[in-house]
């Protein structure tokens, strides 16, 4: 190390130290967001470089993060929607997916009862009839898919629809394909087209009690049949 690297080295530290500190004051006094370089160079009384080093040390800790022409803001990165979005399947299961369908679905259909129009009645009925008719699995897959979203749609809110389409999109992963496929036998598939039905006659006659109900009959329906399937793969004990 030269003689001329020591001063760089002491004031890169420098500004280390003292940007910890107005990192902690600015939490406290619940701001966001830390001054420009050029501001905390001459507050540190450093040169530009050396807070530029200390900012490069924080955001790989996570303690700060920047944006060209916005600025440094405290705190880790947020993530982008759908960065996040797409890690979902990585992160969890076809249990949760169930889970939080029975939250959702439910309502959505609720919904539908009481403001569903004619023309979407319709369309769910030939949604239904596309799903009943269907040759092989991944048609099946897609009019259900398809029939499940026509309700979420009927219900007439767009975030309760923005939320549907996460969890579908989870639910329709390739790599859960097997346990999608595990959920459908001959039996089960007779019963969930005869749910389907009661949904959309609920809905139509605009009984949102009844309709709210059918539908958490049917998810709970797959929901069973899955924790048929999960247990039916565990190792017995000894």
């Amino acid at each position: 190390m030269t003689g001329t690297d020591r001063p760089a080295q002491r004031n890169s530290s420098l500004a280390l130290e003292r940007l910890r500190v107005l990192i902690d004051e600015a939490r406290r006094e619940g701001r966001e967001q830390l001054a420009t370089e050029r501001e905390l160079a001459e507050e540190i009384g450093v040169g530009r470089r050396a807070v530029r080093r200390a900012l490069d040390v924080l955001e790989t800790e996570g303690r700060i993060w920047r944006r060209q022409g916005a600025g440094t803001f405290i705190g880790p990165e947020p993530g982008h929607p759908e960065r996040q979005i797409a890690k979902l399947p990585q992160m969890s299961n076809m249990l949760e997916v169930m889970e939080v369908r029975l939250r959702i679905e439910p309502i959505l259909a609720q919904f539908a009862a009481l403001r569903a129009s004619p023309a979407d009645v319709a369309a769910m009925r030939e949604l239904a009839a596309r799903v009943a008719q269907a040759e092989d699995m991944d048609s099946r897959e897609l009019w259900d898919s398809a029939l499940h979203r026509a309700i979420a749609s009927a219900a007439g809110n767009a975030l309760f629809l923005t939320l549907f389409d996460v969890v579908d999109r989870v639910r329709q992963d390739t790599n859960w394909r097997h346990v999608r496929e595990a959920l459908r036998s001959r039996e089960t598939f007779t019963l969930y087209m005869a749910q389907h039905t009661e949904v959309i006659d609920a809905i139509e006659r605009r009984d949102p009690i009844t309709a709210e109900l059918a539908m958490r009959q049917h998810l709970l329906a797959l929901q069973e049949r899955l924790l048929f399937q999960s247990s039916a793969h565990l190792p017995e004990s000894g």
